[in-house]
C-alpha cells in the first residue's frame, strides 16, 4: 500500500514538472513573438486631396487608423496639396508648402507624385488606402525603429500657439519639424471630381515650423492662432528627420495646457 502511494506521488511530481515545463516554454515563446515597442513609434505622412475621387478611402482609413492605433506611439499627419485645385475644387487645406513637401519625398524615395499617397517613417511609400501595406509597415516600424527623445509643451495666448520643445539631437543633417494638426473636419464638397460628397479629414498639417538642431537643440517656435480655435480639437505633432535621406529617427505629440 505505502509502496502504491510512493508511486503515485511520483507519478503526480512528474506531471507537474512536465506541465509546469510547458506552461514556461509557452510563455516563453510567446515573449518572442510579441517584442517590445518600447523605443519603437510609426510617422505616416498623408498627401491628399478633396479634389482626388481616389482619396476618401485614404482619409477615411487615418481615422480609423487613429482609433486602433490610440494609445500606441503612432503619429498621423495629412498634407492637402494644391495641384488639385485647378480641376474645379478648391481645397480649402490645400498649401503649396504640402505640394513641395511631397515633391521632396519624391525625390528622396525615388517615387512618383500621386494621391493618395503615404509614406511611413520618411522610408516607404505606398497608396494611401492599402491599408493591409500601411498596417503591416506600421507594425514593422512599431518593433524596429529606434526614437530621439522629443519633449514638447504647447500653450496659446490671445494671437499666437507657443510650443516649447527639447531633443538631444544635434546632428547637422536633422531637422526638426514641428506640426500645427488640425484632428477632424468636414467639408461639403460643391465641384469636381467628389462633387456632392460630405468628406471628412483627419489630423490636417495647418503649418509645418522648420527648425535647425544642429543650432537650436532647444526653444521655442510659434503659430498664429487659427480661427475659431478649439483646444480638444487641436494638437501639436513634431518629428526628427534627416534632410538628405528622409528617415526619421524621433517623434512626439503634445496637448494645449
Amino acid at each position: 500500500m505505502i509502496l502504491k502511494n510512493l508511486i503515485t506521488v511520483s507519478a503526480f511530481t512528474a506531471l507537474l514538472f512536465a506541465t509546469s515545463a510547458f506552461i514556461y516554454k509557452d510563455k516563453s515563446e510567446k515573449t518572442a513573438q510579441h517584442p517590445t515597442t518600447e523605443n519603437g513609434f510609426a510617422v505616416l505622412e498623408l498627401f491628399t486631396s478633396e479634389g482626388c475621387s481616389s482619396c476618401p478611402p485614404a482619409d477615411e482609413l487615418m481615422g480609423k487608423i487613429g482609433k486602433e492605433y490610440k494609445d500606441e506611439p503612432v503619429y498621423l499627419l495629412s498634407y492637402h496639396v494644391d495641384y488639385w485645385n485647378r480641376l474645379g475644387w478648391k481645397d480649402r487645406f490645400s498649401t503649396a508648402e504640402s505640394s513641395q513637401r511631397q515633391q521632396q519625398y519624391s525625390r528622396i524615395l525615388n517615387s512618383q507624385v500621386y494621391t493618395p499617397q503615404l509614406v511611413v517613417n520618411g522610408k516607404t511609400e505606398f497608396v494611401g488606402s492599402d491599408e493591409n501595406n500601411i498596417k503591416n509597415a506600421i507594425r514593422e516600424a512599431l518593433f524596429s525603429s529606434k526614437k530621439t527623445n522629443v519633449k514638447l509643451t504647447a500653450s496659446t495666448s490671445q494671437k499666437t500657439i507657443n510650443v516649447e520643445y527639447k531633443t538631444s539631437s544635434i546632428d547637422s543633417k536633422n531637422m526638426l519639424l514641428i506640426n500645427l494638426v488640425e484632428k477632424h473636419s468636414s467639408t461639403q464638397v460643391g465641384k469636381g471630381e467628389n462633387e456632392g460628397r460630405h468628406l471628412h479629414h483627419w489630423q490636417i498639417v495647418h503649418k509645418q515650423n522648420q527648425i535647425s538642431l544642429n543650432k537650436q537643440p532647444e526653444g521655442t517656435t510659434t503659430f498664429q492662432l487659427p480661427d475659431g480655435f478649439s483646444p480638444e480639437n487641436w494638437e501639436i505633432i513634431a518629428f526628427i528627420q534627416n534632410q538628405k535621406t528622409g528617415e526619421i529617427s524621433g517623434s512626439a505629440k503634445t496637448a494645449f495646457k
